[in-house]
């Protein structure tokens, strides 16, 4: 022990020394004792509550014993060493805080992406469902249209295929009728009514949003039925009857429905036209209309209206069936327009011995009384047709150049008000008052294409490019021309001539209103003598007057297929796929004689494979329709509107004429002796196919019944 050994050395020693040893002993006894106190409180020292506390009492001995020596000032060197500890661990503690306020606000960001789907306001079954297909954040579209359909606003939706179009109407809806504002008046138990309709032109398209209403409204307890042609009513019936709360469908099936009975709009609290500009192309029309109109109270209906580009008829359906204070999302604009933003863009049928006859009625109808500049592949079909239209002046490269500068001039002065011309007008013409734009056939490259459509439009102007195609033939790819030119072409019928007399009309009604009053009493007398003798009402006369100063004497049918005139186009069907045109023409010869079936001109198959389109005399039209009678599954249809037809490539040819459809008759492409239903050995309709297409398109005798 320490302090013996001090009690014996003191022993020992003498008294100076003893006094400096006691002196020495409690000194060193001092330092043990503070030294055991410093131990002590550098072991509490590790609990947080008492750190300042024992900082401040080594702070007071350590002054107390300055002059202890060298074991005082060894332990107050430890108590030194604590604090350096101490201030370590704070900065420590400090940069962990610094590094997790990081990471906070790391999260933060993360959580700032204002399409996330916890900022919008979709219920848990829904995010749980999404969440399950990856979906995190909506979609630009999605995320713009969801709050103003879920809060009850009617909606024009513009966006590209692609871009989540889709659930931008199924999410909200389906909020909608569960957790918003129509929930309350939503029709619920057996047989209800369904509380949303929407309507596709396809039958893929139909089924696609059917089955997401499928997998997010069965999450929410909704059910669903899909409706199209090619299949079965009566499985369709009995889901309406049985009560569902959304129908997805194309516009024929839906209007088959409504006609029978079976749709019931009396509850509807959404409808929504996706692919309007489709349902134009497509000719479904008059069948949207329809059963747009077919909604009563359209104050309590929400309407949604999604398109890829807006054409007249669209932007027409939207104002007449959407509410004044609709919104709009506008998600394409000019994006990868490469032809003219200003010009609407129209494909149009049309056989080349028919381009004389419409294309006058075409400028008719379309120029708006102002220039027009007709485009030819070739040199000669430019002097050819500039020769059969009154007052058109052809431009091309084998006109002198002096001519040539002559016609611009006369062109540009409005001396004439047509132009006919190769692409040798197609760059560097700068005409501003151009109208109208008609290009013969489609040609060979996209970038004609945008040059030649590109004349019309300009210095702000609007204008009208058409392009005509005969699709019973091989033709440029009119997708290409849509995908590369960034262009949504509108495909419509030639203009019947009902409707180019009505325009012919109101030319004449002018010209006769420009007509000095001088010329009166001259015939004035005239005038009245017809009047008195004639069983007609002032205005039937008056209308005749009209039509002889238009140049009408009658009214002539127009097909649509060809726009022949005089003839009117046909569907047939057979309840089955038609993979080939020969096939078609086999099916006729059941039950017309071949000298009817001769008459047929133009036959395409249609997009779906269902049908097959073709032109007849209009005076042999009842023939047709009657002799449709004599054969089982057999359907013919007088067309309002060309459907969607196949097109047809050059890599395959375009021999074999109207009825071969490919090369036939022993050509390039067929097998065997002249080609199973002239043509391509199409195994495909074999099995209902009287398999005597040997030579001649499939003509033969005898065949097996189907």
């Amino acid at each position: 022990m320490p302090s013996i050994a001090l009690s014996d050395d003191m022993l020992s020693a003498g008294p100076k020394d003893k006094k400096e040893k006691k002196k020495k002993m409690k000194s060193l006894a001092l330092a043990e004792t503070l030294g055991s106190e410093l131990e002590k409180k550098s072991k509490e020292s590790k609990l947080k509550k008492r750190k300042a506390l024992e900082i401040e009492a080594d702070e007071d001995r350590s002054e107390t014993s300055s002059e202890l020596g060298e074991p005082v000032n060894s332990k107050l060197k430890s108590v030194v060493e604590v604090e350096k500890e101490k201030k370590k661990k704070k900065k420590k503690k400090a940069k962990v805080e610094d590094d997790e306020e990081e990471e906070e606000e790391e999260e933060e960001e993360v959580e700032e992406d204002p399409n996330a789907i916890s900022r919008f306001r979709v219920s848990a079954p829904l995010k749980a469902m999404l969440n399950e297909k990856g979906i995190e954040s909506l979609f630009p579209i999605q995320a713009m249209t969801f709050d103003t359909i879920l809060d009850g606003s009617d909606l024009v939706g513009r966006a590209r295929t692609g871009q989540g179009k889709t659930l931008a109407f199924v999410l909200p809806i389906l909020e909608s009728l569960t957790n918003g504002p129509t929930k309350s008046s939503r029709k619920t138990g057996y047989g209800r009514p369904p509380s949303v309709l929407v309507l596709l032109p396809t039958r893929e398209l139909a089924n696609q949003v059917y089955a997401d209403f499928e997998v997010y409204g069965g999450a929410l307890a909704l059910t669903s039925c899909c409706l199209y042609g090619g299949a079965a009513y009566h499985a369709q019936e009995i889901k309406l009857k049985r009560g569902v709360d959304i129908v997805v469908g194309t516009p024929g099936r839906v209007k088959d429905h409504l006609e029978r009975g079976n749709i019931d709009f009396s509850s509807l609290k959404f409808r929504v036209l996706d692919e309007a500009d489709e349902m134009l192309r497509m000719g479904f029309v008059e069948d949207v209309e329809l059963i747009l109109g077919k909604v009563e109270d359209v104050s309590k209906v929400q309407t949604l209206l999604f398109s890829a580009t807006l054409p007249d008829w669209v932007k027409d359906i939207s104002s007449r069936f959407l509410k004044p204070n609709k919104k709009t999302v506008d998600l394409v604009g000019n994006e990868k327009m490469k032809a003219s933003k200003n010009v609407t863009h129209i494909v149009l049928p049309c056989s080349s011995s028919a381009r004389s006859q419409l294309i006058p009625d075409i400028i008719r109808c379309y120029s708006s009384g102002g220039r027009t500049i007709i485009f030819t592949e070739k040199k000669e079909s430019a002097s050819e047709l500039a020769g059969l239209l009154p007052g058109a002046r052809a431009l091309h490269g084998d006109i002198q150049q002096a001519q040539r500068e002559v016609t611009l001039k006369g062109f540009r002065s409005g001396k004439f008000m047509t132009l006919v011309a190769t692409n040798v007008a197609a760059r560097g013409l700068d005409i501003n008052d151009v109208q109208l734009i008609i290009q013969c056939e489609p040609p060979r490259d996209v970038e004609a294409y945008i040059h030649r459509s590109g004349r019309t439009g300009r210095a702000g102007n609007t204008g009208i490019a058409v392009m005509l195609y005969d699709p019973t033939r091989a033709n440029f790819n009119i997708s290409k021309i849509e995908r590369e030119s960034g262009v949504k072409f509108e495909h419509i019928s030639a203009p019947q001539p009902l409707e180019v007399a009505k325009a012919a009309g109101v030319e004449a009604a002018e010209t006769i209103n420009q007509i000095s009053d001088s010329v009166i009493p001259a015939f004035k007398s005239a005038a009245e003598e017809l009047l008195n003798t004639s069983s007609l009402s002032a205005v039937e006369l008056l209308a005749k007057a009209l039509a002889k100063a238009a140049g009408y004497s009658e009214i002539k049918s127009r097909s649509l297929l060809s726009s022949m005139e005089n003839h009117v186009t046909v569907l047939l069907e057979v309840g089955r796929p038609i993979y080939t045109p020969s096939f078609a023409y086999s099916v006729l010869r059941r039950f017309l004689p071949e000298e009817k079936v001769e008459l047929v001109k133009g036959m395409a198959l249609t997009t779906d494979g269902r049908g097959a389109v073709f032109d007849v005399p209009a005076d042999e039209l009842d023939t047709f329709l009657a002799g449709q009678e004599n054969a089982a599954n057999v359907s013919l249809e007088v067309l309002k509107a060309l459907p969607s037809l196949q097109e047809k490539d050059r890599r395959f040819g375009s021999g074999g004429g109207d009825r071969g459809g490919f090369r036939g008759r022993g050509g390039k492409f067929s097998f065997g002796r002249g080609g199973r239903d002239g043509g391509f050995s199409d195994r495909r309709n074999d099995r209902f196919s009287d398999r005597s297409g040997r030579g001649r398109g499939g003509r033969g005798r005898g065949g097996k019944r189907w």
